[in-house]
């Protein structure tokens, strides 16, 4: 199977699990070995600021109060401890892997201190934990219809508002997800 990093996996109806119901999922990892990879529509109970406060101990005050609500998602059900950040590329971070010519992906803690400012990337996601598949299983869930796949795209990610990009990836592909039956099966 050809990789898919740098695509979206978009949760078919059926997909049931509470962790990746309606979710859409950016792929930063795929290769034989497994996949790993970030939900990037499912807000977290955080928001950026009150991780600042956790994380970094930071003085919040100079930190424009867009940056300071914005909303943490949640990555996925492992690591849930652990933060990502997907971000435009920028280089310079720690621990930054260049996932595509656009999008990049880091775990760094330099980059948290940036943001709000002229040195953050343009645009960037927040999340707790990721998601991972071993050897085998994502193929294994894309023969069962569990996903829809499509190539990335910065105005799906970082333009669309959470509670509409799982309907407006699907759109991407000419489908309206509301008229996918929620049963699987085959022809």
């Amino acid at each position: 199977m050809e990789s898919l990093r740098d695509h979206l996996l978009i949760a078919m109806p059926s997909l049931k699990d509470p962790f990746f119901s309606r979710s859409v999922t950016y792929i930063c990892e795929h290769d034989d070995k497994g996949a790993m990879g970030l939900i990037i529509n499912q807000p977290a109970p955080i928001t950026v600021s009150e991780l600042l406060k956790q994380v970094e101990h930071l003085d919040l005050d100079d930190l424009p109060e867009t940056t300071r609500q914005r909303k943490v998602f949640s990555g996925g059900p492992v690591s849930p401890e652990r933060g990502f950040v997907l971000h435009s590329a920028q280089h310079g971070w720690t621990s930054s892997l260049k996932v595509s010519d656009q999008i990049m992906v880091t775990t760094s803690k330099d980059i948290l201190t940036a943001l709000g400012t002229d040195k953050a990337p343009e645009q960037y996601i927040i999340t707790l934990g990721y998601s991972g598949w071993s050897e085998g299983q994502l193929e294994e869930e894309l023969v069962r219809n569990s996903w829809l796949t499509i190539p990335a795209d910065d105005e799906l990610i970082f333009s669309t508002p959470a509670d509409q990009l799982w309907e407006a990836a699907a759109k991407r592909l000419g489908v309206d997800i509301w008229n996918i039956s929620p049963e699987i099966g085959h022809a």
